[in-house]
Parts: C-alpha cells; structure tokens; sequence
C-alpha cells in the first residue's frame, strides 16, 4: 500500500499545482477537468480540475477542485489517499476503516480504471482508497 496527501481547492487547484510544481521544481503528470469525464457536472466548472497529480523526488500529492457550491473549509480539504495492491486488500481495510465512521462513497468500479471509495473514519479524518485495475 502507499499513502498519498488529496488536496481539495474552491476553483483554484489548477494555480496551486503550478505554484507547487515551481516551489518543489516537480512535474504534474495529470491534470484532468471535470468536462473531459463522463460524470455530469455543473457548466461552470466544466474547465475545473477532477483530478491532478504532482510529482517531485518520491513525493506524489493528488489534487481537484470541489465540486459542490460550498467547497471546501480551510483545514478539511485534505484527505489521506490509499492506493492498495490488490481488491483483497482494498476490501479488507475499506471495511476495516468504516468501522464506526461514515462511508461518503461506496467501493464501486470508476471511469478511471480502478476500484474507489471514500470515508470519514470515527476519528474524523477523510480517507479514500483506490485500487487499480490489472
């Protein structure tokens, strides 16, 4: 398993990586907008970012923008991603982890060619867990 930090920005992820790929001299090696997916959304964020990853050195951080009218509150926009080896194993700690917590978005098959669910864990801490597809 490897642990990766998700941030989630109020429209301005896309600068947020750009400053952060210039501050640690790292690459964004995904950035995809919320119009390119096959979910629906809302017109005006159509050009925003579902999903963007930064690399530099061994460090990955994944980010996006939120999607709701609300976005997102200043210390509750990160969440601790899990990418497990294998379904088993994502299963297992999923189930694991929603034990006295609150499942936000159930383990199911995602566009992006993996398996993926979301929870707040009992202590209040936002986690989601991914599982590629081999």
């Amino acid at each position: 398993m490897k642990l990766f930090p998700y941030l989630n920005f109020n429209g301005n992820c896309e600068e947020a990586l750009n400053f952060y790929k210039e501050a640690f001299d790292g690459e964004i090696i995904q950035l995809g907008r919320y119009g390119e997916s096959p979910m629906k959304s809302p017109e005006e964020i159509k050009d925003k970012i579902i999903h963007g990853r930064l690399q530099f050195g061994d460090v990955l951080i994944m980010a996006s923008d939120a999607m709701n009218k609300n976005g997102v509150n200043n210390g509750d926009n990160i969440s601790l991603s899990i990418e497990c080896d294998t379904n088993d194993q994502l299963e297992k700690v999923f189930t694991k982890m929603s034990d006295g917590g609150k499942i936000t978005m159930p383990l199911h098959d995602q566009f992006w060619g993996a398996k993926f669910g979301m929870l707040t864990d009992k202590f209040g801490f936002h986690w989601m867990f991914n599982c590629e597809k081999k």
